[in-house]
């Protein structure tokens, strides 16, 4: 049996480390009559798997519902993660060839064009500007939206830009003609709208609510956020429109 400070300098972590695991209900060691934690040799497997999933970028609430759980959930947690980290890889990757490519013209006496710079800032722009969505999202939903960023390529992220900007404009049309959400035309226009939402969360309830979570706060996004979706111009008579639209086809 170890005492606090011995198994904390036995695991390479801090007594304060050890003391925030045990509230979060990590780690729980025993105790002796006068209240000190006592840890056994078996509680440092369990502290390596903590810091391994840690490391990882596994939120400690999230490591600590695998670790009590059914031993199949951690396979299909770290597969998720993995995917994650893999993407974050991928778009680190291409910032650098990115850079490279810039460097080697610049060396060759040319200037780097603005085709160039334009990829450099767009690949780093897709890992920054989303960080201020995080607060949106619960843990699992990040963790789900974090292990899809391999499919969202710059060429996809286009693609779907331009079938929002279409479709919205094909709803603002609809509306300033007075047409009636539970007509032939309103039901086809919800219909590529649900259509194109789900393509982003899947069908997944977790996922929906994060987006939801955005949109509803819209008021208070950062500025270029704003500047981003200035295109789009979903108004709140927009979202009824469609609503109604959809509890029409129900």
């Amino acid at each position: 049996m170890f005492r606090a400070k011995e198994f904390a300098n036995l695991a390479g972590v801090t007594v304060r480390t050890l003391h925030h695991y045990d509230r979060l209900g990590l780690l729980k060691p025993r105790r002796t009559d006068c209240g000190y934690r006592l840890y056994r040799e078996s509680d440092l497997e369990r502290l390596e798997q903590i810091v391994a999933l840690k490391f990882l970028g596994l939120p400690l609430k999230e490591i600590r519902e695998l670790l009590d759980a059914a031993a199949p959930e951690l396979p299909a947690a770290l597969r998720m993660q993995r995917s994650a980290l893999e993407e974050k890889r991928r778009l680190l990757d291409r910032a650098i060839g990115a850079i490279r490519e810039a460097e080697a013209i610049v060396a060759s006496g040319r200037p780097a064009g603005a085709a160039i710079l334009k990829k450099i800032i767009e690949v780093i722009e897709m890992q920054t500007n989303n960080d201020w969505m995080k607060k949106y999202a619960s843990e699992a939903a990040q963790t789900k939206m974090d292990a899809r960023k391999g499919e969202w390529s710059p060429e996809l992220q286009e693609r779907v830009s331009k079938q929002w900007t279409e479709l919205i404009a094909e709803v603002r049309s609809a509306m300033s003609a007075g047409e009636d959400p539970a007509s032939a035309k309103a039901q086809a226009l919800a219909a590529r709208w649900k259509e194109l939402v789900e393509g982003f969360t899947k069908g997944d309830p977790d996922v929906t609510q994060a987006v939801s979570n955005v949109w509803k706060d819209r008021a208070n996004w950062p500025e270029h956020a704003k500047e981003q979706a200035q295109p789009f111009q979903i108004t709140p008579q927009m979202w009824q429109f469609i609503h109604s639209a959809m509890n029409c086809a129900k």
